[in-house]
């Protein structure tokens, strides 16, 4: 049986242990989730208020949910689609989208410099890289539409691209720099908990299961153990509003596995040629994503899945297979030995590819829907939906707020059936680049 660890929460450390909820307790705001989302909330509420009561809530531990465990891929400039390219009709969304990016990539960075987060943020940008070189359409198209929103984007092909990724498996690609980052997701999360201002206090395994609204207008938020009175509540929980007893048909939840090697040998970093870190994400919905580490460890996550519950014991065993399979494409030297860790965490994704930044009712606002790009668009969302919710108004929150149509969901069972056949389609599109 495979055990459910991530690899980048046992390297970032751990937090001292906060105490769950006990009791009845006041609070002038209320946080449910304890991500990117809702670490960026509650900082800049304690900068707004700081004379304010911030209590952030969290079912597990705050800082090592499905933020932590993500890819660390801190976007300012996404893959165009084919539509969005230069001369086509999409493209003036395309900039809006990218304007909006590039602001979210802006925020990790001045968060990272302001609280002096150490995250390993490498500032070379990342790949869009295929095997097959059909799965790469208009690319000279696509670097050009990349470069008239700022990015520093580059075709490779080749012994060129080879050398930079320490493989031959990938024939052509886009070095996608100017903006582009990576970094260590756990340590970010990690980083913006520690340093969290002295007017927020959190707990931790508090699991909200219902809200309701008092006499006084207050909104109470009960778990088994206690409850929190607030005026003003921020939900930050991803796709899973229905489990603090709110209804949504506009999020869903997408399920991610990951394994990450042991660091790699000197032989072995040697074989590949000893190219710098780097990331590569596929030009497909359910293609692999893979990066080679600062500490020369190789990530991948090759397998997407619409799931509600994690996946545990045999199940993640038959994932990781997958996760070995996939590496050893790239790099045939490697071995099961060679994976030291395997982990699951969930995506928010909407059917628009547009998030969910809602006042749900007085007091109460919410915000999910990163859709694949959660370290920026996470930290960013986390600001707006306390700025929003203080009354702030500004050019970016407007930006934001006039793209946030995430689409609506059918109902159960009719989007169970859909999503799940329409991520099988994407997988046999996407298996030259698993």
């Amino acid at each position: 049986m495979t055990e459910n660890s991530c690899g980048w929460i046992v390297q970032a450390g751990e937090s001292a242990v906060q105490p769950c909820l006990q009791g009845s307790q006041k609070a002038d705001w209320l946080i449910i989730g304890g991500g990117f989302t809702g670490l960026s909330a509650a900082h800049t509420l304690a900068a707004l208020h700081p004379q304010a009561r911030i209590v952030m809530v969290d079912r597990q531990r705050v800082a090592q949910g499905a933020s932590a465990r993500n890819s660390g891929f801190v976007v300012a400039h996404e893959n165009p689609a084919g539509d969005e390219l230069l001369g086509r009709p999409d493209n003036a969304y395309y900039q809006h989208s990218t304007q909006i990016s590039r602001a979210a990539n802006e925020e990790v960075r001045q968060r990272v410099s302001r609280l002096g987060i150490e995250c390993d943020l490498h500032d070379q940008g990342y790949f869009f890289a295929v095997h097959d070189p059909d799965k790469l359409e208009d690319a000279a198209l696509k670097v050009q539409t990349l470069r008239e929103v700022g990015a520093d984007a580059q075709f490779l092909q080749g012994q060129d691209l080879s050398r930079c990724l320490g493989t031959d498996f990938y024939r052509a690609g886009i070095w996608c720099r100017g903006g582009n980052a990576l970094l260590q997701p756990a340590k970010y999360a990690k980083g913006l908990r520690d340093t969290l201002a002295d007017n927020v206090s959190a707990y931790e395994y508090t699991d909200i299961t219902g809200l309701e609204r008092l006499a006084n207008g207050n909104v109470r938020a009960s778990s088994a153990q206690g409850s929190v009175e607030a005026p003003q509540v921020l939900i930050c929980v991803g796709p899973f509003l229905p489990r603090v007893g709110l209804t949504d048909r506009a999020v869903f939840p997408l399920e991610l596995s990951a394994s990450l090697s042991r660091p790699l040998t000197d032989d072995e970093y040697a074989q590949m040629g000893r190219p710098a870190q780097w990331g590569v994400l596929s030009t497909r919905p359910a293609g692999a994503t893979l990066r080679l580490t600062a500490d020369r460890r190789l990530l991948i996550r090759n397998t997407v899945e619409y799931r509600y519950r994690d996946l545990a014991g045999s199940a993640l065993s038959t994932r990781r297979l997958t996760h070995l399979r996939g590496l050893q494409r790239r790099f045939p030297w490697m071995t099961e030995q060679h994976l030291q860790f395997t982990w699951t965490g969930h995506l928010s994704a909407t059917r628009s590819g547009e998030p969910r930044f809602a006042r749900v009712e007085r007091g109460i606002y919410t915000v999910a829907g990163c859709n694949g790009s959660g370290v920026a668009r996470g930290t960013l969302w986390g600001r707006l939906l306390a700025e929003m919710a203080c009354g702030s108004e500004s050019p970016l929150l407007s930006s934001v707020l006039s793209q946030a149509d995430p689409g609506w969901l059918p109902p159960t069972p009719f989007f169970d059936i859909g999503a799940s056949v329409r991520l099988r389609y994407e997988a046999c599109r996407a298996q030259s680049e698993s």
